[in-house]
């Protein structure tokens, strides 16, 4: 057994069970005993114990560094809903084409679903140089178990060296499995991605510490080296009709695609604007509106300019607006055209998720908010006075 405890040495002292962060430690007849469906050898127990009763011996192979000199190339998984790549794939497939030139490799993209003919080839015209298909009914709507089991196959079969997912709920739930199970690191919502060129290594840039510092990340011993990104973050690559590519279909069957879980219906938001991921426009509200009813004001001024309606975490937590709505590091990252912040303060966790807009205008009657430093138009004024008066101007101004 790789761990056991002495009995003559042990006293029942209860420092290991203490220590234990998983709760694998029980002391019965004022000896410990351990319960080895909990334990995960992490070792925190052993040099706990002053009388040195309890042995562990981990595998000699936990302490060897795997061989990662066979993975090449950086994948994409391709993400889709309803038989239609998600543009977040897009966007991953613009910045892999860079990472890709770097390490003196080829694109990939991962698309796993049902009836995908159409979507295969606006892959390859958008920067993928293979694209590895799986087209079952079991993989039409996305679910964790097949998934994961699919993918984590396919890595074990092809060896990627970067593998690159969407930040999206799908993602975040998909990714962090398959880390766990090829036993690979994960860096979550990064800003930024680039190359190591002397070490040839992915370096994976992210807020850290609330957004107040940017944390470089990198795997050097194991592969892939995996990264998630939130949606917005990276351009579109370039749709070239022109590009040709190479499709893998792959064929699995049995376990692999069975899930525990079954999916019942998919029911949709119903939107009363457009839809805030992919906006041009942005009004965003937030605990400036002081009150629930007052995010009509907003949503008024939204519906003028054709916009999407967004909203602080502050106002989110009230329950003025739904979490689906909001804008920051612990909600959407939007990067419209025009971004319009109205009683915000500007908190650097909502800035993370706004301040590559390309126009801020910033409405707040604090003149010192933090908005301010990073739009660039400012009214200082009171909103409840400003918002009807701009959404009338506007209303006007575009019947004509």
């Amino acid at each position: 057994m790789p761990i056991q405890v002495i009995i003559e040495k042990c006293t029942g002292c209860t420092l290991c069970l203490k220590v234990c962060p998983f709760d694998a430690i029980r002391i019965m007849d004022k000896k410990a005993v351990i319960n080895l469906d909990k334990c995960t050898l992490c070792g925190a127990c052993a040099p706990a114990c002053k009388f040195k009763a309890i042995l562990l011996e981990k595998p000699e192979t936990a302490n060897q560094k795997p061989d990662i000199s066979g993975y090449r190339g950086v994948w994409v998984f391709a993400e889709q809903k309803k038989g239609k790549v998600q543009p977040i794939a897009f966007e991953l497939l613009s910045k892999a084409k860079e990472l890709a030139a770097a390490l003196d490799t080829e694109v990939s993209a991962v698309l796993l679903g049902y009836r995908l003919e159409e979507e295969i080839q606006e892959l390859i015209w958008r920067g993928a140089d293979k694209v590895y298909v799986l087209e079952k009914l079991e993989l039409a709507n996305y679910q964790d178990e097949p998934y994961t089991n699919v993918l984590a196959e396919l890595i074990n079969k092809y060896k990627p060296e970067v593998l690159l997912c969407g930040a999206t709920s799908i993602g975040r739930s998909l990714i962090s499995r398959i880390a766990v199970k090829i036993k690979a690191g994960l860096t979550a919502d990064c800003t930024e991605l680039a190359i190591d060129q002397e070490k040839k290594m992915l370096l994976s840039t992210r807020p850290a510490f609330g957004g107040n510092i940017m944390a470089t990340i990198i795997c050097p011993n194991h592969r892939p080296q995996m990264a998630t990104v939130r949606h917005k973050v990276f351009p579109e690559a370039q749709c070239d009709m022109k590009r040709k590519g190479k499709i893998i279909y792959e064929n699995f069957y049995g376990a692999l695609l069975s899930s525990r879980s079954r999916l019942l219906d998919i029911i949709d938001e119903i939107e009363s604007t457009v839809n805030l991921s992919e906006a041009d426009i942005i009004v965003s509200g937030g605990r400036g509106l002081k009150a629930k009813e007052n995010f009509k004001l907003v949503e008024d001024l939204a519906k003028a300019l054709g916009a999407a309606v967004g909203a602080s975490r502050a106002a989110v937590d009230s329950g003025w607006m739904p979490y689906s709505h909001q804008v920051g590091q612990t909600g959407k990252t939007v990067c419209p055209k025009l971004y319009i912040a109205c009683g915000i303060s500007g908190q650097i966790q909502h800035l993370v998720g706004m301040q590559s807009s390309k126009v801020i205008i910033a409405i707040n009657s604090d003149p010192y908010a933090p908005i301010f430093k990073v739009a660039n138009y400012g009214i200082v004024g009171d909103l409840f006075e400003l918002l009807p008066a701009l959404t009338k101007k506007l209303q006007e101004a575009l019947k004509r």
